[in-house]
Parts: C-alpha cells; sequence; structure tokens
C-alpha cells in the first residue's frame, strides 16, 4: 500500500496482522502503540484499532510486536 504524507511525497506503510489465538494478554503492544492495539474487554487479547502502521509510526509499531512475548502481531510490506 502506498500513501502520501502531507508534502504529497509517497510514503509506504506496513500491514499489521495479528493473531489473535496466539495472545496471551501480556499488555506490551497496546500500552507501546495504544494509536494500533487495545485490549479486548472479554478476554484481555489484543485488538487491532488500525490494519496499516503509518510510515511515521512503523518503528513504533515494530517495537510493540517485537515485545510481544508469543508473537501475536506481524508486520508485512
Amino acid at each position: 500500500m502506498v500513501n502520501t504524507n502531507e508534502e504529497g511525497q509517497l510514503m509506504g506503510t506496513k500491514k499489521i496482522t495479528v493473531f489473535s489465538e496466539r495472545c496471551i494478554a501480556a499488555g506490551n503492544c497496546y500500552e507501546i502503540a495504544p494509536k494500533y492495539f487495545d485490549q479486548d474487554p472479554d478476554d484481555g487479547t489484543v485488538l487491532r484499532l488500525r490494519a496499516d502502521a503509518e510510515a511515521g509510526d512503523e518503528s513504533l509499531v515494530a517495537r510493540a510486536a517485537a515485545t510481544c512475548p508469543v508473537a501475536a502481531i506481524e508486520l508485512a510490506e
């Protein structure tokens, strides 16, 4: 997917995939990137709030994914 920034320059985004069945509700992802992740009120598992990480937020979302102890979040081009 390709988007443009405020200056009209092309910039890529990364697709966020969540594997809820892996999630153990550790909470790292939504503490690090609350714009992209939340916690299910019923079972505490991760909820994806956005399908794509904005170019300026890719490192933040990558850090949230990397801190997941069960690899329940993946980023792809």
